[in-house]
């Protein structure tokens, strides 16, 4: 595995996740075209999108650091780099389903709140980009694995 590659294919991936929820936002603006910001309670989303952005974005970071704290020291870079691969994959995944699920009642309620919710778990996704540094940050490396990472 080189490490130019992996990092440009992190890179691609959070880049496509990131296009495709956006574009997926801005058709749904386009769709309703209106903002309700009536919180008489009628909606159960109007509960469900707040619980499921804070799960998801407390969740993400807790999931992403519990896994990345199982990665040993003493494996082959190549295995890290896969475990670490897999723990941002969960991440995304885990800031995304919130995000799309407050579309969702964004669209069938006409809400403004759960599309507030959603642009925001948007933002939070798109700071998440992943680069050297955090792999360096986040991943248990020896001093000459940190070397090769820079130099990649």
């Amino acid at each position: 595995m080189e490490l130019k590659n992996f990092i440009k294919s992190l890179s691609i991936m959070h880049l496509f996740l990131l296009a495709g929820l956006s574009i997926f936002t801005i058709w749904v603006i386009f769709q309703i075209n209106t903002f309700n910001t009536s919180s008489n309670g009628e909606s159960i989303f109007l509960y469900a999108v707040p619980v499921f952005a804070m799960l998801g974005y407390f969740g993400s970071q807790w999931v992403f650091k519990k896994m990345t704290s199982k990665i040993q020291l003493n494996i082959r870079l190549e295995e890290k780099l896969k475990k670490y691969q897999s723990a941002l994959h969960l991440k995304y995944a885990l800031i995304e389903i919130p995000a799309f699920i407050g579309l969702f009642a964004y669209y069938n309620t006409g809400n403004a709140l759960p599309l507030v919710i959603s642009i925001c778990l948007l933002a939070y996704l798109a700071v998440q980009r992943p680069n050297k540094e955090n792999i360096i940050k986040n991943v248990p490396l020896i001093p000459e694995e940190q070397i090769q990472i820079q130099k990649a």
